[in-house]
């Protein structure tokens, strides 16, 4: 059974997806760092730098907002052959410009924005100036693609872009159409602010968590949703009486014991979202995150096999890459993943490695990427970085070591 789990605490919400028991995904915001990610935002250019190909924009937080000349050059899914325009060709310092939040401040960075604008709704997303439909990678079904597809495109209208979520598989054109056109009087309305709304300034906030659990994460699927609260019941009634009022009788409150503990999910954070992960046949993965990437190393630990080596190496791989699938979705984590697998000597045994890899991924909502085998034996995998992972909500860095687990021997200063 999936189920979704809601916490609500003092100063901060929390959500747990579980399917048998087993955690999916895990998410928490806390009131003090709400998520600026679908944002948009009235900005003023600041600098425009050629050699960079970039912008810096004021958006009214605190780092200037980073915005590249892709994000900026018309959206479009086939590269069209005509010459580049330079950065400094399209925008100019002191120019005001509507932008998206793509990608969240990171460390010493500002946000990266796009004028590639999209407005999620519960089936699909609406992008104003794309100009064109695209299907989920996760509808597999090429009928219903193709049904989706005729339906996407009797709906827009010229100029407009069409995403059909997931979601979408089964539903039919009237509530499609009552999807796209709440999402488009949202973009009339952020529209309407524009010539009237001094720069910087804030015109449309993402959802918070609780309404974008219901649009993205309680659909179909989800056969319960647990709550802890009375407070937390009538908010998440209210949400899905406005995106999904046929799943409010899924709803139940338990609100006579913690239901974290209960559900034990506590214990499977604790131990997935620790640095040295056990793995159920005795081996174990090791996952350090530095500025650049995040690496994985893989090692047989207690499990010793019965066959011969490469069949154990084999058998902890498989069970290790099994884990690495379910932590980096769990985490959120992104950017650059090295794996560090235990040395192989049969190409099919590295073929199953990816293989299971790419199934795993498959249902992952965040585009990850399984990228090939380097010449060193590592396996690269990149997935979309767009917020802060998991990880760094649940955790500070140590002042003693600074982050790095280690503190200087006493015999150091002793001499």
């Amino acid at each position: 059974m999936r189920q979704l789990v809601i916490k609500s605490e003092s100063d901060e919400l929390k959500a747990a997806l579980i399917d048998d028991g087993k955690l999916i995904e895990y998410f928490v915001e806390q009131d003090a760092h709400k998520p600026t990610v679908g944002n948009m935002y009235k900005g003023k250019i600041i600098n425009v730098l050629p050699g960079m190909e970039a912008a810096f924009i004021d958006i009214g937080l605190a780092k200037n907002a980073f915005l590249h000349v892709d994000d900026l050059l018309p959206a479009s899914t086939t590269p069209v052959k005509t010459e580049r325009k330079s950065i400094d060709q399209l925008v100019r310092s002191g120019q005001e410009l509507l932008v998206q939040v793509m990608k969240e401040p990171l460390g010493t960075k500002g946000a990266r924005v796009t004028t590639h604008y999209s407005l999620p709704g519960r089936w699909l997303v609406y992008m104003p100036r794309a100009d064109y439909v695209g299907i989920s990678r996760k509808i597999d079904d090429e009928a219903e693609r193709d049904r989706l597809k005729r339906i996407g495109e009797r709906l827009r209208l010229e100029g407009e872009g069409l995403i059909l979520r997931t979601a979408a598989a089964g539903k039919n054109e009237e509530e499609l159409c009552q999807d796209l056109q709440g999402l488009r009087n949202l973009w009339n309305n952020i529209q309407a602010q524009l010539d009237s709304t001094p720069a910087p300034a804030e015109l449309f906030h993402e959802l918070d968590m609780l309404p974008r659990l219901v649009r993205d994460v309680f659909t179909d699927q989800v056969q319960r949703c647990v709550v802890s609260d009375r407070r937390l019941l009538a908010q998440l009634t209210n949400v899905l009486r406005q995106y999904a009022p046929q799943l409010i009788d899924r709803v139940v409150l338990e609100d006579h014991h913690d239901v974290f503990e209960h559900y034990q999910i506590h214990d499977q954070v604790n131990r997935l979202f620790a640095r040295k992960i056990w793995l159920d046949n005795g081996g174990y993965i090791v996952i350090d995150h530095t500025e650049a990437l995040t690496v994985i190393d893989v090692n047989t630990g207690k499990y010793t096999g019965s066959v011969d080596l490469e069949q154990t190496v084999f058998e902890t791989n498989l069970e290790a890459a099994r884990m690495i699938a379910q932590i980096i979705r769990l985490r959120d984590i992104g950017g650059m993943i090295i794996a560090d697998f235990i040395d192989m000597n049969k190409e099919e045994h590295r073929a199953a490695i990816v293989q299971l890899l790419e199934e795993r991924i498959r249902k992952d909502r965040t585009k990850c990427l399984i990228m090939g085998w380097t010449r060193l034996g590592l396996l690269e995998i990149t997935r979309k970085k767009i917020r802060e992972s998991v990880d760094s909500k649940l955790s500070i860095i140590c002042p003693e070591c600074g982050g790095t687990g280690r503190i200087q021997a006493t015999d150091v200063h002793n001499g």
